[in-house]
């Protein structure tokens, strides 16, 4: 569909393929001040979804890529799909579908801008301008309301999504996620999540602030340090003595049961540990009684367009003459843009890490927290990294050291009696996780410190 707005030439495409890449991805590294690149709205990550047969109409996940044209210049656009479920999202919205059925109203499909089966927070609106950002979420509702869809979802958004999405009257949802920092917070927990790759630490995070949606209450947010820790016991020291004695236990037992580590970046990353990783990761969703939603093939597209991006750690039983691999955790890395090798550099300090996928082919006890948590955790400090996003959920991660912060998705509703019943759910949900976040800001594992 093509539509003109003024000056611009608005075009809905269906298919990633069909947005040029070096476009698109220049205007993705627009949305970082010090040129980060976010590895899950790159368009090679959005491409191999679609390539692999991972997110298609097959599997309910049909691409319809929204873009704002002015001349031949892409000044904005967003990956949008329409969905006829409501899996691989990881902000729930089940209820609002069985509350349509019971009515007889149909909710899907719906529209949503994410990137799929990807619970990570980042850009999904990309613009050259906050105007244009807004322009884009105008065009995103006026093309739900002429395809008559019940509803346009943006999960994960980051606070220029937030702040256009706001101005375009769509409803806010927030839900908690847990992010560890390369040093020990001034304060206990945050209400905001962290700032995004290469954004420079605001310095009102150095100190007690006037929350913006709070007034009058003081925010306690996680001080950004440009020195991390020295090295994982350093980062130990930081933690109370129950949390600091209890990681201890938990990477003791690891290594008793005659387990090591190996990490691998990059190209560095072989087609034999690619292939062992997904036998694990396949066999993780079987054991739960799922089938993976990523194919092989997605994998094999990562390591062939965007191999700096990703970070394997594999864990080997030294019991035999030949260690033996039994599990995996795959981390993602953002990457400064033009960065091609992989190798470290004095910027890691402005790079995020994200836990994204563990398996196993043996039981050990405490395993899985060493694969996917202290192995990290150590790579992280041993190369400068600053943040390590833990996924979706997981109040134990706080003992681990990673706090909670807030993330949030937009919202927009045709049917008016919904989407007041929705606003109405909303404000009660916050409420709630306001609550939450409060409770787990009690919880720190982190030593007191002087008032």
């Amino acid at each position: 569909m093509t539509q003109r707005s003024e000056d611009y030439v608005i075009r809905v495409l269906n298919s990633p393929l069909d947005v040029p890449g070096a476009d698109w991805n220049a205007l993705l590294l627009a949305q970082s001040p010090l040129g980060m690149m976010n590895p899950f709205m790159r368009h090679e990550y959005l491409a191999a979804m679609h390539q692999s047969g991972s997110a298609t109409p097959k599997t309910g996940w049909t691409p319809r890529f929204v873009t704002i044209w002015q001349g031949t210049t892409l000044a904005a656009a967003c990956a949008l799909y329409l969905k006829d479920h409501s899996y691989g999202e990881y902000v729930f919205d089940h209820a609002w579908a069985n509350a349509y059925q019971q009515h007889g109203l149909r909710y899907y499909p719906k529209a949503l801008v994410a990137a799929p089966f990807t619970p990570v927070p980042g850009p999904r609106l990309l613009a050259r301008s906050p105007a244009e950002r807004t322009l884009l979420v105008e065009a995103l509702k006026s093309w739900c309301e002429e395809e008559k869809l019940s509803s346009l979802h943006l999960l994960f958004t980051d606070d220029a999504d937030v702040a256009a999405c706001e101005e375009a009257g769509l409803m806010l949802r927030h839900t908690v996620q847990f992010h560890w920092t390369n040093k020990a917070p001034t304060f206990v927990a945050s209400r905001t999540a962290l700032p995004p790759e290469g954004a420079a630490a605001p310095a009102a995070w150095q100190s007690q602030t006037q929350s913006p949606d709070l007034p009058g209450e003081e925010t306690q947010l996680p001080a950004v340090a440009t020195n991390g820790y020295r090295d994982f016991d350093d980062f130990l020291m930081s933690l109370s003595q129950e949390k600091r004695k209890k990681i201890r236990q938990e990477r003791r037992k690891v290594a008793d049961a005659g387990v090591s580590f190996r990490w691998s970046r990059g190209k560095d990353i072989c087609s034999a540990d690619w292939d062992f990783f997904y036998r694990c990761y396949e066999r993780t969703y079987y054991e739960h009684g799922n089938a993976p939603y990523l194919s092989r093939d997605f994998f094999q597209r990562m390591q062939d367009t965007m191999p700096e991006n990703w970070l394997l750690f594999v864990a080997e039983y030294n019991g035999a003459t030949t260690p033996q691999p039994i599990a995996m955790s795959l981390i993602a890395i953002s990457t400064r843009a033009n960065c091609h090798s992989g190798q470290n550099d004095a910027q890691n300090q402005h790079l995020a890490a994200y836990g994204r996928y563990w398996g196993a082919l043996a039981r050990v006890d405490c395993l899985h927290f060493e694969a996917c948590y202290y192995q990290p955790l150590q790579w992280c400090i041993e190369h400068g990294v600053q943040r390590f996003e833990g996924g979706a959920q997981g109040e134990h991660k706080m003992a681990r050291a990673l706090l909670p912060v807030k993330t949030t998705s937009a919202h927009w509703l045709a049917h008016p009696s919904f989407a007041d019943a929705i606003e109405r759910f909303l404000e009660r949900e916050g409420a709630g996780i306001g609550h939450y976040m409060n409770e787990l800001e009690g919880r720190t594992p982190f030593k007191a410190t002087p008032p």
